[in-house]
Protein backbone atom coordinates (compact mmCIF):
# COMPACT_ATOMS: atom_id res chain seq x y z
CA UNK A 1 0.00 0.00 0.00
CA UNK A 2 1.18 3.33 -0.87
CA UNK A 3 2.42 5.58 1.89
CA UNK A 4 0.59 9.32 2.61
CA UNK A 5 1.37 11.79 4.91
CA UNK A 6 -0.53 12.68 6.79
CA UNK A 7 -4.00 11.22 5.54
CA UNK A 8 -7.01 14.23 6.06
CA UNK A 9 -9.86 12.67 7.36
CA UNK A 10 -13.39 13.23 6.11
CA UNK A 11 -14.69 16.80 7.95
CA UNK A 12 -11.03 18.01 8.96
CA UNK A 13 -10.36 21.33 9.15
CA UNK A 14 -7.71 22.20 6.20
CA UNK A 15 -5.23 24.71 7.70
CA UNK A 16 -2.10 26.15 6.25
CA UNK A 17 0.10 23.92 8.61
CA UNK A 18 -1.59 20.64 7.10
CA UNK A 19 -1.32 21.88 3.64
CA UNK A 20 2.61 22.58 4.69
CA UNK A 21 3.00 19.20 6.13
CA UNK A 22 2.02 17.68 2.84
CA UNK A 23 4.68 19.13 0.85
CA UNK A 24 8.09 18.46 0.28
CA UNK A 25 10.55 20.70 1.57
CA UNK A 26 13.33 21.50 -0.29
CA UNK A 27 16.91 22.89 1.19
CA UNK A 28 19.25 24.54 -1.54
CA UNK A 29 22.52 26.21 -0.55
CA UNK A 30 22.45 29.86 -1.39
CA UNK A 31 26.16 30.09 -1.47
CA UNK A 32 29.75 28.30 -2.14
CA UNK A 33 31.01 26.62 0.42
CA UNK A 34 35.33 25.47 0.30
CA UNK A 35 37.04 23.24 2.35
CA UNK A 36 40.74 22.52 2.57
CA UNK A 37 43.19 20.49 4.15
CA UNK A 38 40.69 18.50 6.17
CA UNK A 39 39.18 15.00 6.51
CA UNK A 40 36.66 15.91 8.78
CA UNK A 41 33.13 15.91 7.79
CA UNK A 42 30.79 18.32 9.05
CA UNK A 43 26.90 19.75 8.04
CA UNK A 44 26.72 21.50 5.38
CA UNK A 45 25.69 25.34 6.65
CA UNK A 46 22.93 24.89 3.89
CA UNK A 47 21.46 21.05 3.21
CA UNK A 48 19.97 20.65 6.71
CA UNK A 49 16.12 19.79 8.01
CA UNK A 50 14.54 19.32 11.36
CA UNK A 51 13.18 15.67 11.12
CA UNK A 52 9.89 14.26 13.65
CA UNK A 53 10.20 11.47 15.87
CA UNK A 54 8.67 8.21 14.34
CA UNK A 55 8.22 9.55 10.83
CA UNK A 56 9.46 8.40 7.84
CA UNK A 57 10.84 10.32 5.40
CA UNK A 58 12.11 9.36 1.60
CA UNK A 59 14.57 11.87 -0.07
CA UNK A 60 16.48 12.85 -3.20
CA UNK A 61 18.83 15.71 -4.16
CA UNK A 62 21.67 16.67 -6.33
CA UNK A 63 25.12 18.09 -5.40
CA UNK A 64 27.23 19.75 -7.37
CA UNK A 65 31.14 20.27 -6.60
CA UNK A 66 34.41 20.34 -7.58
CA UNK A 67 37.19 18.56 -6.41
CA UNK A 68 41.10 18.40 -6.34
CA UNK A 69 41.94 14.51 -7.56
CA UNK A 70 44.14 13.98 -4.53
CA UNK A 71 41.47 15.16 -2.22
CA UNK A 72 38.02 13.97 -3.81
CA UNK A 73 34.98 14.56 -1.62
CA UNK A 74 33.53 12.38 1.15
CA UNK A 75 29.94 12.56 1.56
CA UNK A 76 27.92 11.20 4.81
CA UNK A 77 24.32 12.22 6.77
CA UNK A 78 24.27 13.11 10.57
CA UNK A 79 20.53 12.14 11.71
CA UNK A 80 19.10 11.72 15.28
CA UNK A 81 19.86 9.07 17.43
CA UNK A 82 18.16 6.07 16.59
CA UNK A 83 17.17 7.28 12.92
CA UNK A 84 17.49 3.76 10.77
CA UNK A 85 17.53 4.16 6.69
CA UNK A 86 19.77 3.84 3.52
CA UNK A 87 21.21 5.94 0.47
CA UNK A 88 22.67 5.84 -2.40
CA UNK A 89 24.41 7.81 -5.05
CA UNK A 90 25.31 8.08 -8.51
CA UNK A 91 29.06 9.68 -9.21
CA UNK A 92 32.31 9.73 -9.98
CA UNK A 93 34.30 6.83 -8.54
CA UNK A 94 37.76 7.37 -7.13
CA UNK A 95 41.12 6.53 -7.61
CA UNK A 96 42.03 6.58 -11.42
CA UNK A 97 44.00 9.32 -13.02
CA UNK A 98 42.48 12.08 -16.03
CA UNK A 99 43.97 10.97 -19.01
CA UNK A 100 45.45 7.34 -18.32
CA UNK A 101 45.91 5.29 -21.83
CA UNK A 102 44.75 1.98 -20.70
CA UNK A 103 41.25 1.68 -22.49
CA UNK A 104 40.62 -1.64 -20.40
CA UNK A 105 40.65 0.69 -17.30
CA UNK A 106 37.52 3.47 -16.37
CA UNK A 107 39.06 6.75 -15.59
CA UNK A 108 37.25 9.84 -15.22
CA UNK A 109 36.70 11.95 -18.07
CA UNK A 110 36.01 15.58 -18.14
CA UNK A 111 32.93 16.62 -21.19
CA UNK A 112 34.54 13.67 -23.26
CA UNK A 113 33.21 10.64 -24.87
CA UNK A 114 35.89 7.70 -24.76
CA UNK A 115 36.23 4.08 -25.16
CA UNK A 116 37.36 4.16 -21.23
CA UNK A 117 33.79 5.55 -19.78
CA UNK A 118 33.09 7.37 -16.55
CA UNK A 119 33.61 5.03 -13.30
CA UNK A 120 29.99 5.66 -11.25
CA UNK A 121 29.50 4.48 -7.86
CA UNK A 122 25.69 2.98 -7.22
CA UNK A 123 26.13 1.00 -4.06
CA UNK A 124 23.55 1.27 -1.11
CA UNK A 125 24.54 3.14 2.26
CA UNK A 126 23.62 2.81 5.42
CA UNK A 127 21.89 6.43 6.11
CA UNK A 128 24.54 7.31 8.50
CA UNK A 129 27.97 5.84 6.98
CA UNK A 130 30.31 8.14 3.98
CA UNK A 131 31.11 7.45 0.92
CA UNK A 132 33.64 8.94 -1.69
CA UNK A 133 33.41 10.36 -4.50
CA UNK A 134 36.15 11.57 -7.11
CA UNK A 135 37.89 14.89 -7.99
CA UNK A 136 39.17 15.50 -11.47
CA UNK A 137 42.03 17.95 -9.94
CA UNK A 138 40.97 20.63 -13.26
CA UNK A 139 39.66 23.82 -11.81
CA UNK A 140 36.69 25.29 -12.70
CA UNK A 141 35.41 21.54 -13.59
CA UNK A 142 32.42 21.09 -11.42
CA UNK A 143 31.16 17.39 -10.94
CA UNK A 144 28.12 15.88 -9.84
CA UNK A 145 26.20 13.70 -7.18
CA UNK A 146 22.59 12.70 -8.15
CA UNK A 147 21.45 11.24 -4.22
CA UNK A 148 18.82 9.29 -2.90
CA UNK A 149 17.54 7.47 0.03
CA UNK A 150 15.12 6.60 3.04
CA UNK A 151 15.23 8.16 6.69
CA UNK A 152 13.06 6.28 9.21
CA UNK A 153 13.45 8.24 12.23
CA UNK A 154 13.52 6.56 16.28
CA UNK A 155 11.80 8.00 19.30
CA UNK A 156 14.35 11.33 18.99
CA UNK A 157 13.90 14.02 16.69
CA UNK A 158 16.42 16.10 15.62
CA UNK A 159 18.46 17.50 12.54
CA UNK A 160 19.29 15.61 9.53
CA UNK A 161 21.85 16.70 7.37
CA UNK A 162 24.26 16.40 4.37
CA UNK A 163 28.00 16.04 6.17
CA UNK A 164 31.11 16.12 4.14
CA UNK A 165 34.76 16.71 3.73
CA UNK A 166 37.83 15.77 1.32
CA UNK A 167 38.39 12.00 0.99
CA UNK A 168 41.89 12.59 1.85
CA UNK A 169 43.65 16.02 3.19
CA UNK A 170 44.55 18.03 0.11
CA UNK A 171 45.29 22.41 0.17
CA UNK A 172 43.52 22.68 -3.01
CA UNK A 173 39.63 23.16 -1.46
CA UNK A 174 36.95 21.10 -2.14
CA UNK A 175 34.20 22.88 -3.18
CA UNK A 176 30.22 22.31 -2.56
CA UNK A 177 28.48 24.86 -5.26
CA UNK A 178 25.39 27.16 -4.68
CA UNK A 179 22.33 25.66 -5.93
CA UNK A 180 23.22 22.32 -4.42
CA UNK A 181 19.80 20.83 -3.17
CA UNK A 182 18.14 18.09 -1.07
CA UNK A 183 14.42 17.70 -0.81
CA UNK A 184 12.95 15.65 1.59
CA UNK A 185 9.48 13.97 1.77
CA UNK A 186 7.51 12.70 4.64
CA UNK A 187 5.27 9.59 4.12
CA UNK A 188 4.33 8.42 7.62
Amino acid sequence: MAEAYPTPLAGQRITAGLLRSMQPQTARKTADTPRSATTTATADPHLQFEVEANAVYTWWGWIKYDAPAAGDINIDFTAPSGALGEWTAIGVGIGRVVGATDAATPVVQADTQASTGYMVRVETTDVTAARAFGGLGTAGTPLTVDLKGTLRMGSTPGTFSLDWAQRVSDATATTVYTDSWITMLRIA
